[in-house]
């Protein structure tokens, strides 16, 4: 009796110690971690903006890129993301926006950018998600995300919205081609898109200024 009381009074006290470890090294671990979420985050921003930097860059590096190049506005509840123009005052070589929602199996987030028109797509990034491999995850590819480049937020008479559409039927000015098998994942994709197209509309107006 004494020995099985002595036992579990190790295993707890075992149990107490290693919880305490893994706290204490959750904490120590935490500012590198977000520092290094952050730098995802600014790499993420710097590339669907087009903003040069060296592959293989540092942290500092690029907060460095950043600072030097984008600025951020607060539009209601949208924010924005400003490659400046340094050649010409005022003006700015391309915005972007963030954009989330629901995927099939979690969420989904990414930037859009578009170039000064703000119709016009200079680009598009999925930096989280958690589709299957080989179908929905297909959205992270480049062969997906470089369709979107060049199209525009717009269809022919001036309705905002994009489409994404099965069996390589892609045609309009507003419209990619969907990812085979992953009907549901680019289904969502569309609507998150076309919710933070909207939102662009309503905080920046028909001339983004």
């Amino acid at each position: 009796m004494k020995e099985s009381l002595h036992t579990l009074a190790y295993a707890g006290m075992l149990g107490i110690v290693c919880a305490l470890l893994l706290t204490g090294a959750g904490r120590l671990a935490a500012p590198y971690r977000h520092a290094n979420e952050e730098a995802e985050r600014v790499r993420n921003i710097l590339g669907v903006l087009g903003v040069p930097f060296q592959e293989g860059a540092s942290s500092q590096e690029l907060v460095a890129a950043y600072g030097l190049n984008v600025s951020e506005e607060e539009r209601g509840e949208l924010t924005l993301y400003f490659y400046a123009d340094r050649e010409a005052e005022g003006s700015f070589r391309a915005v972007a926006a963030p954009f989330a929602g629901q995927g099939l199996w979690g969420p989904i987030r990414g930037f859009l950018a578009l170039e000064p028109d703000m119709r016009t797509i200079r680009a598009i990034t999925f930096y989280d998600q958690e589709e299957t491999p080989g179908l929905g995850g297909e959205i992270g590819s480049a062969w997906f995300q470089d369709q979107f480049k060049g199209k525009s937020i717009e269809d022919a008479e001036g309705n905002p919205g994009l489409r994404i559409v099965g069996g390589g039927g892609a045609s309009a000015q507003n419209e990619v081609d969907a990812i085979t098998g992953a009907t549901m994942t680019c289904g969502k994709v569309e609507e998150m898109l076309n919710a933070t197209i909207a939102l662009i509309g309503e905080e920046t107006g028909a001339d983004g200024q």
